[in-house]
């Protein structure tokens, strides 16, 4: 016998929402490609959360293995990550997502502007949708996406705890280069831009 979805009848509502942001997405590429001449999405993910996922989510944060709790409690049913070429993308792309008729900002954590202590640098915001359903959206440049893929590796390795303290403060040390780099290639294309213009 087959297991009831977590998310009921629900999960052609998710995929349309999804959708739907994503299509906005998709505009703000075009725009810019045709003002720039360049895509500022170097790539763009997105995924409903998996079932087995979501349930140990669910079993994780102490809540019953419901729709309710899949839907409700948790934030992110609908995941997207958005990485850009430049900062300034980010921005742009976060606030047509804001802007998104039917949608909600129901948080907004900017680790651009104030970082976590470890370094990483990203935006993330949970969108609603009016008819109740969430997304989780991480907007990021390529450096601090390679940045937290390549932590993300490192936190999973057990043989570093000796070394714990040097590690973490050489991933700070990268994390503060890569941001350094991040705002030099900012200006650099402003640079282009203004002579092009």
């Amino acid at each position: 016998m087959s297991e009831t979805s977590i998310y009921g009848s629900h999960l052609p509502e998710l995929n349309n929402t999804m959708n739907t942001i994503l299509t906005e997405v998709t505009a703000v590429r075009q725009e810019l490609t045709e003002k720039t001449g360049s895509d500022p999405v170097e790539h763009l993910l997105s995924r409903i959360k998996s079932e087995e996922s979501m349930r140990e989510k669910c079993r994780r944060k102490g809540l019953p293995e419901t729709e309710h709790s899949a839907l409700a409690d948790i934030h992110d049913a609908i995941g997207i990550r958005v990485v850009c070429s430049f900062i300034d993308d980010v921005y742009t792309i976060r606030d047509r997502l804001t802007a998104i008729p039917g949608f909600t900002v129901v948080d907004e954590k900017d680790y651009i502007k104030k970082c976590k202590p470890n370094g990483y640098r990203s935006l993330h915001m949970i969108l609603r949708s009016d008819n109740g359903f969430y997304a989780e959206i991480q907007l990021r440049t390529i450096s601090m996406d390679v940045w937290a893929a390549l932590e993300h590796h490192m936190r999973y390795k057990k043989q570093v705890n000796g070394n714990l303290p040097l590690l973490t403060s050489e991933l700070k040390r990268c994390a503060d280069e890569l941001a350094s780099t991040d705002l030099s290639m900012q200006t650099i294309r402003d640079m282009i831009l203004e002579e092009g213009a």
